[in-house]
């Protein structure tokens, strides 16, 4: 019978088999002789920063509600088994397992990046997302402080802007944000997968507890952010069951809006995935499973643009008329304005001759 591979505290993954791109295949296996021994080097969270030359990103997919992005770092300590990016650190040449956990880039020049991309005389304002890809408020930005840098190159410049987070950290920039807030030049969106606290921590090892995503939803509303709650993702025989839970628990702490993504699993996920279910959810993994290939064409996962975000199929026709009735009886439908370009202004620098016809 073959053993299935051990948690390691505080990591989502539990494996760390070789990224697709390299020569040669490494797994961690047990060979019966010393059950008992711990890692020698164990799991400590390594940190390197990424010589970056362009700090906004673009993309042209009808599936993404945003064209424009910034990303602060290149893995996450918050471990989410699900999550979708780690697949590209394999470009690194590391695994999307626990080296997407433990070893983080991160980039320094960011905020000098921003500022000169935004001064080209050519640049033309559109909103931009921080947090496309992993968390801009993981752990390690309570020290690095890169994403509020990028914010605060935002402010200056008038430039609106969303950012996604599962972390309570956000409220740090509360000073920041919610003036840009108030000038219709900001929104936040806190994803919240689960209000079981058990399930949540199993699935993110390392994000904020459910309560204090609520309430970091509830303070940035009083502060007169408008929030956006992500149920994402929606894992049919996992955590579906919460979805209407989930957006009045949202409703009742202010929020204005809500979406969610069906799991998606992509690449190494799918195997990283599975490792987790039969690991932590015995039980219902095999079910889980046969409900994920319901919705994507019998596959573990089906890339095609259109449906990857929703799935396909019966069950997630479902899964779709149950969260648009829940948006609806809760309050949480209505359309979103529009955030404001018009007030983008590149501030005159020190030295530069005031223009008397502004």
């Amino acid at each position: 019978m073959t053993s299935l591979p051990q948690q390691t505290r505080g990591r989502g993954a539990r494996s760390n088999v070789s990224g697709r791109y390299e020569s040669q295949l490494r797994e961690a296996f047990d060979d019966g002789w010393t059950p008992d021994e711990p890692d020698p080097k164990g799991f400590r969270t390594e940190l390197q920063p990424e010589k970056a030359r362009v700090i906004i990103s673009h993309n042209d997919s009808p599936d993404v509600g945003f064209s424009a992005s910034i990303n602060p770092y290149r893995g996450c300590e918050h471990g989410c088994i699900y999550c979708y990016a780690r697949p590209a650190h394999a470009y690194m040449g590391l695994s999307p397992g626990l080296d997407f956990e433990q070893k983080l880039f991160f980039k320094p020049e960011a905020a000098r990046l921003l500022e000169a991309e935004l001064s080209k005389p050519k640049y033309t304002p559109e909103t931009v997302h921080i947090g496309g890809n992993t968390d801009p408020y993981q752990p390690q930005e309570r020290v690095l402080q890169v994403t509020r840098s990028i914010i605060e190159v935002l402010a200056r410049f008038n430039h609106p802007f969303s950012v996604i987070s599962k972390s309570a950290l956000v409220l740090r920039d509360l000073d920041l944000i919610a003036p840009m807030a108030a000038r219709n030049l900001a929104r936040v969106a806190i994803s919240i997968t689960s209000l079981d606290r058990r399930l949540a921590r199993s699935m993110e090892p390392r994000a904020a507890t459910p309560e204090k995503r609520l309430d970091a939803v509830r303070r940035l509303t009083d502060a007169g952010v408008p929030v956006v709650v992500m149920f994402a993702p929606v894992i049919p025989g996992l955590n579906d069951h919460e979805m209407e839970a989930v957006l009045e628990r949202a409703a009742e702490a202010g929020a204005v809006g809500a979406g969610y993504v069906a799991l998606r699993l992509p690449l190494e996920i799918k195997d990283l995935f599975r490792e987790w279910l039969e690991t932590d959810h015995p039980d219902r993994a095999a079910r889980v499973m046969s409900l994920v290939r319901q919705m994507r064409g019998s596959r573990d996962y089906d890339s095609q643009w259109g449906s990857r975000m929703t799935g396909q199929g019966p069950l997630a026709d479902l899964m779709s008329k149950r969260f648009a009735a829940a948006k609806k009886r809760y309050g949480l439908h209505q359309r979103w304005e529009p955030l404001d370009l018009t007030q983008f202004r590149v501030p005159p620098r020190p030295g530069d001759q005031i223009d008397l016809f502004g």
